[in-house]
């Protein structure tokens, strides 16, 4: 399972260099500076690990490890890129190396158990952490216990967060939030914020136009098994009796996400499972072909005026970009 922890597959080929700051927004680009100087220090502290400590040396003390900050925090609305410097960071950084959401590390501490997840990432120079909820008081206390334990073993850690629930505005900055709930670890993380809009948007039209219930049909048939077709409804009658965790695995063989009759969705449970859905095929990058209603109409103000308000501009961001990328493979 650990070794399973890389970078989802759309930032896979995510580096330093392919990240594109808006030139309006300095602090992208010292963003970038700061995140190649912390990778520069991993690997280098932190006891032996295999070759990668202190220097050894014949006589004498072992020559001091370059040193740095424990922990980087990226603090940012949706959009920015933080995902993208994430990944960088981790391809940038010595193995052993581990990159996952905050939801598939509490995945793993329930499937290993506290101490043995402890044991399996303590050898590691980085732990990425994406998303990390705020909004579960219970998976938060774990997972800040967890990376506590894991900083005392050298561990080098990284992270992005979402906003506390009641937190309302897409471009609220959220560093006192995670700082404060993370408690004992706060003075280990070092706050990098990044300012900027959504670049999935930047000079785009609006979402586009959906397809007719014939068009989604034609080009299911035509792409074959590799394509799923599904109307709305039964779609999110199904998240409903599967673990979010599991979402990912539901897109395992797919290449294109077919939906037919798609609309407002009214209640919050149903909303954030199909946010869940949203990051999972955003993050395989798979064309989303669908009719109905568009989707930056899908919550409705009630929601979008709620204590989710980020996610769900998140999961609207991330949607239309998808369905932008239907043009690609639907049937004319």
């Amino acid at each position: 399972m650990v070794a399973e922890m890389t970078p989802p597959p759309r930032f896979l080929e995510a580096r330093f260099s392919t990240y594109i700051p808006d030139p309006a927004q300095p602090s992208q680009t010292e963003a970038v500076r700061i995140l190649e100087d912390f990778a520069a220090t991993l690997g280098r502290s932190g006891g032996d690990r295999g070759g990668r400590g202190a220097r050894r040396r014949w006589f004498g003390r072992a020559a001091a490890a370059p040193s740095g900050p424990g922990g980087i925090y990226l603090d940012g609305g949706y959009g920015v890129g933080k995902t993208h410097l994430l990944a960088s960071l981790w391809h940038a950084a010595p193995g052993p190396k581990a990159f996952g959401t905050f939801v598939e590390l509490t995945n793993l501490v329930g499937a290993l158990g506290f101490q043995q997840a402890v044991a399996a990432l303590s050898g590691h120079s980085l732990l990425c952490i994406d998303e990390f909820e705020l909004d579960d008081p219970g998976d938060t206390v774990l997972v800040s216990t967890l990376l506590s334990r894991l900083a005392e073993a050298g561990v080098k850690l990284a992270a992005t967060s979402n906003t506390l629930p009641g937190r309302l505005g897409e471009g609220r900055f959220a560093a006192a939030d995670f700082l404060r709930e993370i408690q004992g670890l706060s003075s280990r993380f070092r706050s990098v914020r990044i300012d900027g809009q959504d670049y999935r948007h930047r000079g785009l039209p609006e979402a586009p136009a959906p397809y007719g219930d014939d068009v989604v049909a034609a080009t299911a048939a035509r792409i074959g098994p590799g394509a799923s077709l599904d109307g709305f409804g039964e779609l999110l009658a199904h998240l409903a009796v599967v673990h979010p965790s599991k979402y990912g695995a539901l897109l395992d063989g797919v290449e294109a996400v077919c939906l037919t009759g798609v609309r407002p969705v009214e209640d919050q449970s149903t909303a954030l499972r199909l946010v869940v859905l949203a990051d999972r095929m955003y993050d395989r990058e798979l064309p989303v072909i669908a009719s109905g209603t568009p989707f930056d109409q899908i919550f409705g103000p009630e929601m979008l005026n709620g204590g989710y308000r980020k996610k769900y501009l998140r999961a609207v961001s991330r949607l239309v970009a998808l369905a932008r990328d239907s043009g690609k493979v639907a049937a004319g």
